[in-house]
């Protein structure tokens, strides 16, 4: 008997010292999620932009609109598959909600440093912005 509380006591310690490292995963996860769709957002753009040079320089392909115009950063959303824009620059993806905050990228081809962020990570990220089509 005694010998079963000792156990029960020492998973009870074991068990308050892991709870707050799983509890703290979730703020990583945001964080890799934001991270990973930062990265997303950048190959979509530079795909977008790839696109509209090679349409620019041919008369003929294999896709009729394979240039989408990016003239702000926020318009980056619109280049993911699958994602609807409920406003410029946020939209929905599984339970997350994204922004992107608002950077001009006047001419085709010109970057600009552009934000994403969401609630639950602990900060924005940064990616390259590609402006494409204008």
């Amino acid at each position: 008997m005694i010998e079963l509380i000792v156990v029960i006591v020492i998973l009870g310690i074991l068990a308050a010292t892991a709870l707050p490292r799983f509890i703290d995963l979730r703020a990583d996860a945001m964080d890799s999620a934001a991270i990973g769709m930062a990265g997303n957002l950048t190959s979509a753009m530079s795909v977008n932009y790839a696109g509209c040079s090679a349409s620019a320089h041919s008369t003929a392909g294999a896709d009729a609109d394979p240039c989408r115009q990016v003239a702000n950063c926020t318009d980056g959303a619109t280049l993911l598959q699958g994602v609807t824009p409920s406003a410029a620059g946020v939209f929905t993806l599984g339970n997350a909600t994204y922004t992107i905050t608002s950077a001009a990228l006047a001419t085709n081809g010109a970057t600009a440093q552009c934000s994403l962020s969401t609630p639950g990570a602990t900060a924005a990220v940064t990616f390259n912005g590609i402006g494409a089509g204008n």
